[in-house]
């Protein structure tokens, strides 16, 4: 194999899942060496790859920590030889040992020369798989549809919690923020929700524009709600003589002046290649009306665990002048504006269950298979990514599968973290690919 496609995570990857024969091991100036501990893989923080490994060299035993490279002057050109942290390396593990390396007191740091003991086959296989330079959608979509139901559907959960973690991190940000009120943070990731992809950074702005006490005294009444939202929204430049406009424009003037409201920062809101439904002033109604209807919100979703139960929470409509409009100044035929099922899952996807998931965690709650079991009840979700995966044959039966694909494409798939993920440890490790 040309050493030009080798790489240091295909190394790291030999080396933590011993993809070689550990007998008779030598190193490069033929020493004997005995493998007793490969060590802890390194995979966030600086410093060598693996630590506390153990091992022996010509019956004299080791214990420290070990650095992996492709070739050994990459010590060098890492400039390890002047950094403290690399003082404990008892093993230096390469693809290629093109050059002497020497610790501090000038004797020769043990170097173990992989390309002399990794079978031929296994190189093949990961060469064919892994360093695929055709235009696929992923590295291993010809050999996808090989891949066992059974490691898909393992792989499936793990990245599912994966996503959730990381969810899980922006939650924490917010919180921090918001000096840990949940009920808060709530808020804001609804309403961000809220806007969806073309809004959710403008509604969250919207959110952070004033403060949420603010939000609480106003909730009583829906017109408060809308005149803030709408106020702090930049919205109410309109025509002033509707009735409704009027009014609105009356209680937002009243509340600026009470809570010292400011509005600078809120991003402006797009109605551009929206779908009426999706307008921003629709979806702001729909939003004061679910904090008319229930104002400590983070205590019921957190009490339920079913799905009825949230889509009986959240069946609000948008108030009675949003029956005849989409816009301030625009009258249309009479419909109703009720949130549909279809957007109650995507609040249920992306904001209801990762909260729920991270506010467990922080009581001490396990409530992995009440989440699991909430997202097997959700529709798959339908976009590229889940297209495409499923015309590669990936079973895709509700939102637990399709949140955990573009966890996989996004993660995994577009960083070419191959020998990270379970499907390309199958498709290295099935029979017969070891030679």
């Amino acid at each position: 194999m040309n050493d030009l496609f080798m790489n240091e995570d295909f190394l790291h990857y030999i080396w933590k899942y011993k993809k070689i024969n550990f007998s008779n091991l030598k190193t490069t100036d033929n020493q004997s060496l005995v493998l007793l501990r490969v060590g802890d893989h390194n995979q966030l923080n600086s410093g060598p790859d693996f630590f506390n490994a153990q091992l022996i060299i010509n019956d004299q035993k080791w214990a420290g920590n070990l650095e992996i490279h492709i070739k050994s002057s990459d010590w060098y050109v890492h400039h390890h030889e002047i950094d403290p942290a690399y003082d404990n390396v008892i093993l230096h593990v390469v693809w290629d040992d093109d050059i002497e390396v020497f610790r501090n007191d000038n004797s020769r740091l043990p170097t173990l020369q992989l390309k002399d003991y990794v079978g031929t086959s296994l190189l093949i296989q990961y060469q064919k798989i892994f360093q695929n330079k055709t235009t696929n959608w992923i590295q291993c979509e010809k050999q996808l549809p090989e891949v066992s139901s059974f490691t898909i559907s393992n792989w499936q959960e793990r990245l599912y919690i994966e996503r959730l973690e990381y969810k899980s991190s922006e939650i924490r940000k917010l919180l921090k923020k918001s000096s840990n009120d949940w009920e808060e943070v709530l808020f804001k990731l609804l309403a961000k929700n809220f806007g969806l992809k073309v809004n959710g950074d403008a509604f969250l702005s919207l959110a952070n524009s004033f403060g949420f006490p603010c939000l609480r005294k106003c909730s009583t009444n829906v017109e408060q709600l809308e005149a803030l939202f709408f106020g702090q929204a930049n919205l109410l430049d309109v025509d002033s003589s509707v009735p409704y406009v009027q009014k609105l424009l009356k209680q937002y003037a009243f509340l600026k002046n009470k809570f010292k409201l400011q509005n600078k920062g809120v991003i402006p809101f797009k109605f551009f290649r929206l779908r009426p439904s999706n307008f921003p002033t629709i979806r702001i109604s729909q939003l004061a009306s679910l904090y008319f209807k229930n104002n400590q919100l983070f205590s019921e979703v957190m009490s339920m665990n079913n799905l009825d139960m949230f889509y009986e929470l959240f069946d609000v409509s948008a108030s009675e002048f949003w029956e005849t409009h989409y816009t301030f100044d625009k009258e249309s035929s009479s419909r109703g504006k009720k949130i549909t099922k279809s957007f109650i899952n995507l609040i249920l996807i992306n904001t209801i269950i990762p909260l729920k998931f991270l506010y467990a965690r922080d009581i001490g709650k396990d409530v992995e298979e009440e989440i699991f079991g909430l997202m097997s009840q959700l529709p798959c979700e339908k976009n590229n990514i889940t297209n495409h995966f499923i015309d590669l044959g990936v079973r895709m039966d509700d939102a637990l599968h399709s949140q955990s694909m573009i966890e996989l494409k996004n993660n995994y798939c577009d960083k070419k973290a191959c020998l990270k993920c379970s499907i390309g440890n199958y498709l290295l490790n099935r029979e017969g690919s070891l030679g």
